[in-house]
């Protein structure tokens, strides 16, 4: 038992110092280790497979919807970088460059992709010629490089793995629509995979992707109170088009710029499900997405019979879930407290005892509960506790995310809330950046989206008293 304590021990609680508790919790379950480049991470095997399931459920959308996967070189020239000047703006404080080849500086330096939208623009404005070409929609999986200042592991690192869109379109409702529609395959995707529940909504100008007319956000709220930008899709409009030279002749023989669209998923989804779910004894992993969603477990290996069982049992169980066993020598309590930490939806017991009776235990890793399981129902009861475990996550956090969201009539409340209560904050705004700007100032925090679903809480800015034009979700971000 001693053992087992020391084990739980050694992550700090996250009302102690949530932090240490998050980077805690990203070091012992073997989901990253620090590299001997600053501010870049090394993914583990563990925490690569929750990206590959990532990958693998998002991917099969994107193709669903008519997207295909392509890839884009990693070095962007300056001059090309410069085409958007809006868009080099925003990014430029950011860029890593290369100067040299071998011994050999170069003759124009070249970025590390920090995104490609200027790869996709070039690259377009050479295939599209009709409207027969149109619409090109566009994936990749790639890693890019931001220069970041402060990093901490999936969250914000100077390296980190993505996909991004580029699609073209031939008119401007085409590109909202397409806009509108990967926003809800990421709401869709954060809910009913992650089980973590989002607010969808447009961000504002001061807020919106750099050279885009419009950005749409799906906002998540972590455990500590602090949201989480979890997905963009952007509608560029002409501009890039324009930059580039991407046009096309319509059906009338017309020469016509086409309308863009970009968006994107990052590594920091997997900082949001540690967040959003995880506990002091380590990680909590929603079924879906869990590399291993059920680990068996036997107890008194030495007995005759256990280890066959457990086997037998491991067969049956993975022709309807991921499943793994742990047949090592170390003890019991250790094993329990090493798949509580890992997160592991389901852990399942079986020992001489249980075999007798024909039966197995079942524990829940979100809420602890045993459950006593005939073995002839094994398949049958292992997937109903999945679905019911994936579904209980979805709503615990949806009741932990509406407990912390509060409505601000006054600049007075809209402080106090700030300054006392983490969570997101609802109140009214007039559409002035300098307003936005200045409850940035007085609260410390920033606007993370307009919602699509309004409310009217009063006719009158939070901030200047002029009439509002929006409700907005106001909070302190990662």
């Amino acid at each position: 038992m001693g053992k087992q304590k020391k084990f739980v021990e050694e992550i700090t609680p996250m009302d102690e110092d949530f932090a240490k508790w998050y980077t805690d919790i990203v070091k012992k379950a073997e989901l990253t280790d620090y590299s001997s480049v600053k501010g870049c991470m090394i993914i583990r095997p563990y925490g690569y497979a929750i990206w590959e399931n990532i990958q693998k459920v998002l991917d099969q959308k994107f193709k669903e919807t008519g997207h295909e996967n392509v890839y884009m070189p990693m070095f962007i020239p300056e001059s090309l970088l410069q085409k958007e000047k809006d868009h080099v703006k925003g990014f430029a404080p950011e860029v890593a460059w290369v100067t040299h080849g071998g011994d050999e500086e170069l003759t124009e330096k070249l970025c590390v992709r920090p995104t490609s939208e200027t790869l996709f623009c070039e690259h377009y404005a050479k295939i599209i010629q009709s409207y027969n070409d149109l619409p090109k929609k566009y994936n990749q999986w790639c890693s890019v490089v931001r220069w970041e200042k402060t990093t901490r592991p999936f969250l914000r690192t100077t390296e980190f793995l993505w996909q991004e869109g580029h699609t073209a379109h031939a008119t401007e409702e085409e590109a909202q629509k397409e806009t509108i529609d990967i926003l809800n395959i990421y709401a869709d995707f954060c809910e009913n995979v992650l089980a973590m529940p989002v607010v969808k909504g447009q961000k504002t100008e001061k807020e919106k992707f750099a050279g885009a007319n419009a950005t749409y956000t799906i906002e998540s709220l972590m455990h500590d109170g602090k949201a989480l930008q979890s997905g963009t899709s952007h509608n560029f409009g002409d501009n890039f088009a324009k930059a580039f030279n991407i046009q096309y002749t319509d059906k009338n023989g017309e020469l016509k710029y086409v309308h863009q669209t970009s968006w994107g998923m990052t590594t920091r989804l997997i900082g949001a499900i540690i967040m959003v779910h995880g506990d002091d004894s380590g990680l909590k992993l929603p079924p879906k997405i869990a590399p291993t969603q059920v680990m068996i477990v036997p107890i008194a290996l030495h007995k005759e019979g256990v280890t066959e069982k457990a086997l037998e049992l491991k067969d049956r169980i993975s022709k309807v879930a991921r499943v793994g066993i742990d047949i090592s020598d170390k003890m019991p309590g250790w094993k329990f407290n090493e798949y509580e930490m890992k997160g592991i939806p389901v852990r399942l017991e079986i020992g001489p005892k249980d075999i007798e009776k024909n039966q197995v235990v079942l524990v829940r890793r979100d809420t602890g509960k045993k459950t006593f399981v005939s073995i002839d129902e094994i398949e049958t009861k292992v997937v109903e506790l999945l679905d019911d475990i994936q579904s209980s996550m979805l709503n615990s956090a949806r009741e932990h995310r509406d407990e912390n969201t509060y409505t601000a009539a006054t600049l007075d409340e809209f402080i106090n809330i700030a300054q006392n209560k983490p969570g997101f904050i609802k109140a009214m705004w007039c559409g002035d950046t300098a307003c936005e700007e200045k409850l940035k100032e007085v609260a410390g925090v920033s606007s993370r989206c307009i919602p699509f679903k309004q409310e009217q809480i009063s006719d009158k800015c939070i901030c200047c008293g002029r009439d509002a034009k929006h409700m907005v979700y106001w909070g302190k971000a990662y």
